[in-house]
């Protein structure tokens, strides 16, 4: 049962985002190193765990194009797949030595800050902008930045050069989430990975819902009400899909994604001019021309 239930995401597909972004970083030293894949696999391992349980608490009944897990099996089997994914990457991570296991421990705590912030959703004194930055921060960012961290780690590069890689695994992480929440919205399935306004219809307010919020125009009163909570009804769901693309808050949100992935490619300009330098800069160009 286990071993049908922990291969389930996996065999759905996924872009590999983060094992490939620890192979890049390794390139800036012995990308063969022994410890170097091991490191990958951790960082997948642990990505793919977080996904079971993020479905349990959404109630989410799809996940790569499929049913979800606790769609399938209920919703025991998926957390216990999920713990199993992360007993199976502590295994690993066992083996890559104390400053590895640190960088995975400090990593597991802001995805369980994240997913409590995000489910306490914000203060009543808070910027909902800030605060759903803050839970991007911590529940995407942090595991993209310890993947190039850990790449970096042991292909034996020079630990300033380590550091200087994670920073940019931690902006391009939030490039790459803000793109995301932009394509539910304005692209194509084949493009997401998902169908066009999945956020939309259950109520999670991403950076574009929350800029047509706070912008409030005279004129959004309609789109204001759709946006309110989860769009279910198809008709009010094209329709707000509609609304959202042609609202200045999409252009807003665009322009987050462009300086994050700027901000990103900046942190690259002390590092050495090496083919896996030009790979990162290439990367930070696609996660923009995504959105198009």
């Amino acid at each position: 049962m286990l071993s049908e239930s922990s291969r389930h995401l996996a065999q759905a597909g996924g872009k590999r985002f983060r094992p490939m972004l620890t192979l890049l970083a390794a390139g800036f030293g012995d990308i063969d190193a022994p410890k170097v894949v091991p490191a990958a696999v951790v960082v997948e391992l642990t990505h793919v765990g977080t996904l079971y349980h993020d479905d349990v608490m959404d109630e989410a009944q799809l996940r790569r194009g499929g049913p979800s897990a606790n769609a399938r099996w209920g919703n025991s089997v998926a957390i216990l797949t999920g713990d199993f994914l992360f007993a199976c990457a502590s295994d690993l991570l066992a083996d890559l030595g104390a400053e590895s296991v640190r960088i995975q421990a400090r990593t597991f705590q802001r995805l369980v800050h994240g997913q409590l912030h995000e489910t306490l959703g914000p203060r009543e004194d808070e910027d909902p902008v800030a605060h759903y930055l803050s839970v991007l921060s911590d529940k995407t960012a942090s595991l993209i930045a310890a993947s190039t961290r850990l790449g970096a780690l042991h292909a034996g590069v020079d630990p300033s050069q380590v550091e200087v890689l994670g920073q940019f695994g931690e902006r391009i992480g939030m490039a790459f989430q803000l793109a995301d929440d932009l394509l539910d919205i304005a692209g194509s399935e084949r493009l997401s990975g998902k169908t066009p306004g999945t956020d939309l219809r259950e109520g999670v307010a991403t950076l574009p819902v929350l800029y047509a919020r706070r912008a409030a125009r005279p004129g959004d009163e309609r789109l204001l009400s759709l946006i309110s909570g989860p769009v279910v009804d198809d008709a009010d769901h094209a329709e707000a899909l509609e609304l959202l693309r042609a609202h200045p808050a999409m252009a807003e949100a665009s322009a987050d994604v462009r300086r994050w992935a700027d901000d990103a490619r900046a942190t690259l300009a002390g590092l050495p001019d090496l083919p896996a330098r030009a790979a990162l800069h290439a990367l930070c160009d696609t996660v923009v021309t995504r959105m198009s």
